[in-house]
C-alpha cells in the first residue's frame, strides 16, 4: 500500500520590529521566489500573499521535513536573498518567531481566499489586529507584549 498525506499548515511571519520593507509594487519577487524554494524542498505551495510587515502561506510540507526546519530554512534563505536586491533595500530580517496552523481539507477554499485577499484586508486592519484574531479562533495562548 503507498503512503498517503493531507497535511495542510497556514504559516504566517513577519517582518523584523514588523516594519513595513515589503513593498506592494516587489512583493511578487518575493512570493515567486518562495515558491522556488517550496518546490525545491518537493512541497506544495496553495496560496501566497501577505502586505508590508507579514506573509501568509498555505502550504502541504512534505512528511521528511520538520515544520520547524522548513520555515527557519525559508526565513534564512529569503532574509539573504531579500538584502541583495535594490527593492527591498529597507529590509532588516523577519520576526523571530512564526505562527502555524494546520486546517482541514473542508476550510481549504476559505482560507485560500482569505490569503489571497491580504492587501484588502489590511487596509482596514493592522497585523497586531489579524495575529491576536488568529491566535484567539485557533485556540492559542500568547503574550500579547509580543506584539509590541
Amino acid at each position: 500500500m503507498a503512503s498517503h498525506r493531507q497535511l495542510y499548515y497556514h504559516i504566517v511571519f513577519g517582518t523584523k520590529f514588523r516594519k513595513p520593507t515589503i513593498p506592494d509594487i516587489h512583493c511578487q519577487l518575493l512570493y515567486k521566489y518562495i515558491w522556488g524554494i517550496i518546490e525545491n524542498k518537493k512541497c506544495k505551495l496553495y496560496r501566497i500573499n501577505g502586505s508590508k510587515d507579514h506573509i501568509h502561506l498555505l502550504v502541504d510540507i512534505h512528511p521528511t521535513i520538520a515544520v520547524s526546519t522548513f520555515v527557519k530554512d525559508m526565513k534564512v534563505s529569503t532574509s539573504i536573498w531579500l538584502k541583495q536586491q535594490a527593492e527591498f533595500q529597507d529590509f532588516e530580517g523577519w520576526s523571530e518567531g512564526f505562527a502555524i496552523f494546520t486546517i482541514s481539507h473542508s476550510d481549504k477554499v476559505s482560507l485560500i481566499a482569505y490569503i489571497k485577499n491580504q492587501k484588502e484586508h489590511h487596509q482596514k486592519r493592522t497585523f497586531a489586529d489579524e495575529y491576536k484574531t488568529l491566535m484567539e479562533a485557533y485556540g492559542i495562548d500568547f503574550d500579547e507584549k509580543e506584539l509590541d
